[in-house]
């Protein structure tokens, strides 16, 4: 092989090695963060489940009733008497865990 092709071959190689390179660092980067967040997720699970049920007891309809009473604080945040913001959550949640093995998150 001539110098001139040897270099042009090198030349593929050291591009090539490059772009794999910066694929590894990248999809290592994401896996680190995915992991993370994979954590952060499965130890939100047991405030998940208070949500849930708070939602479907008798204190949500209690605060409920009172909200439309109109006997709590003007300025208090209640994101949480809306039916449709919990639901949602819900369900997004459900979804969010049927998409991984229950091993994960359990």
């Amino acid at each position: 092989m001539s110098k001139k092709n040897a270099d042009k071959t090198n030349q593929g190689a050291i591009e090539r090695i490059q772009e794999m390179e910066a694929i590894l660092d990248r999809a290592t980067r994401v896996m680190d963060e995915l992991e993370s967040k994979l954590a952060e997720f499965e130890a939100l699970q047991p405030d998940i489940k208070k949500l849930e049920k708070y939602y479907t007891g008798k204190a949500w309809k209690s605060d409920f009733k009172l909200d439309e009473e109109g006997k709590l604080p003007k300025d208090l945040k209640r994101g949480v008497l809306s039916e449709d913001g919990i639901d949602n959550l819900l369900e997004r949640n459900k979804t969010v865990l049927g998409g991984y093995s229950s091993d994960i998150c359990s």
